[in-house]
C-alpha cells in the first residue's frame, strides 16, 4: 500500500515533533512527540499551535520517541510491501531515525520502500487545510499525487 508521509520537526534536522502517514485508503496515523529541546522561534509560531489541529479521534498526548516508534510499528505491521512517499528528504530521514530504537535495534517492519517526490511547483503546506500540521500536509501531498496520476 502507498502511504504519504509528512513530518514536523524543530528547525533544520531538529527533534521530531509530529509524523503522519496517510494511506491511499483507510486509517491514518498521526503522532506527536514530546521534546526537551528548546523550540526554534519559527517552529513555535508556525507549527506548535497546529500540532493538535486534527480530528478528535486522532488527537493523542505527546509520545516519547519509543512510544511513537511503537505506534508506527503497529500501524505498518500488517503491510508486507509499504511504499512511503514524501516530498522532502528530511521527512524520510526523520521517519528512518524514528525506526531506530536503540543500538542495533529497529522497529519490526517488513519490506518498506521510500519514494522522494520533489515538488518544485507545489507546496503541500500552501495547499493544506492546516499548513504545517503533518496530518493535513500529508493529505495535501496525497491529493496532489493522485491528481498527477
Amino acid at each position: 500500500m502507498r502511504y504519504f508521509l509528512d513530518t514536523e520537526y524543530n528547525g533544520n534536522c531538529g527533534a521530531l515533533l509530529s509524523l503522519a502517514l496517510v494511506p491511499d485508503d483507510g486509517e491514518e496515523l498521526y503522532v506527536t512527540l514530546a521534546t526537551d529541546e528548546p523550540i526554534v522561534e519559527w517552529v513555535q509560531r508556525h507549527v506548535v499551535p497546529y500540532l493538535d489541529t486534527v480530528p478528535e479521534q486522532l488527537t493523542c498526548p505527546r509520545l516519547s520517541r519509543s512510544d511513537a516508534a511503537g505506534a508506527v510499528e503497529r500501524y505498518l505491521r500488517h503491510d508486507d510491501e509499504a511504499v512511503i512517499i514524501a516530498d522532502w528528504p528530511e521527512d524520510i530521514a526523520q521517519f528512518c531515525n524514528l525506526m531506530i530504537t536503540g543500538a542495533g535495534d529497529m522497529i519490526d517492519v517488513r519490506d518498506v520502500t521510500f519514494r522522494l517526490l520533489p515538488l518544485s511547483n507545489f507546496s503541500t503546506a500552501a495547499n493544506s487545510k492546516v499548513p504545517h500540521n503533518a496530518l493535513h500536509d500529508a493529505r495535501s501531498l496525497r491529493d496532489h499525487y493522485r491528481s498527477m496520476e
